[in-house]
């Protein structure tokens, strides 16, 4: 069985039908995961090549969770921004890791002229960093990690109360620590540790995890260095 198969798509700029791939649940499972969710494969077909969906017609990108209608404002922003310097070409086949980098460049474009809202702008970040993660380019990655987070923050001050906020609270934390601020990482992990009205208990777990992660390289730090500033704040 191919792991491959096409999907029709409407494009909700321009009315087009075309084609796009996606990857078939058998294979979909990971072989192991980074602690922010970024996933690896086995074989070569990675699923967060096709989340997003470009129409060859007129370029707008959209993702499987993301936007569904545009209206004519909306439609005229795009064309009048990116549109207008559109050249058909078709991503719809398989993707090398550069022409996912495309589609998800081409995505976040399209979602910040639009207007998209900032949970789907924050996850598009993500997938961007991890896309260089996997070419190994880490100043990239920190670049879009810091973009990501800044978005997750936003998405958590106007949208927590309707979100699993023990997710996104984990994600803040997580994306700080792999960022190098310690302080505000072990802030985030602490509110979802000590918040009895949080009751998912793998995001409590994984919290935990990361916090005791943290003592851990704070405390080898302190013994080779002879130093203990720092442990109290880790361990409050």
């Amino acid at each position: 069985m191919e792991p491959l198969y096409s999907t029709t798509i409407t494009c909700i700029c321009c009315d087009s039908p075309f084609q796009s791939s996606r990857v078939r649940p058998s294979f979909k499972k990971a072989a192991s995961r980074d602690s922010d969710f970024c996933s690896y494969y086995k074989n070569d077909i990675n699923p967060d090549y096709y989340v997003v969906r470009v129409c060859p017609k007129c370029g707008f990108a959209t993702t499987e969770n993301g936007i569904d209608v545009l209206n004519d404002r909306q439609k005229q922003q795009y064309y009048d921004r990116i549109g207008v310097h559109w050249a058909m070409r078709d991503y719809g086949g398989k993707r090398t890791i550069d022409q996912a980098m495309e589609c998800y460049k081409l995505v976040l474009l399209c979602m910040q002229v639009i207007g998209g809202k900032d949970r789907v702008v924050a996850g598009i970040l993500h997938h961007i960093a991890w896309l260089y993660r996997y070419m190994e380019q880490r100043e990239q990655e920190d670049r879009f990690l810091r973009f990501a987070l800044e978005a997750y923050i936003r998405v958590y001050e106007t949208e927590g109360v309707t979100l699993n906020n023990a997710k996104l609270m984990f994600l803040i934390g997580e994306l700080h620590r792999r960022l190098g601020d310690k302080h505000e990482a072990v802030r985030w992990f602490s509110r979802v540790v000590n918040d009895k009205k949080i009751v998912d208990a793998s995001m409590i777990r994984a919290c935990r995890e990361q916090w005791q992660l943290l003592r851990q390289e704070q405390a080898d730090k302190e013994e080779s260095t002879g130093s203990e500033d720092g442990q109290a704040t880790l361990n409050a």
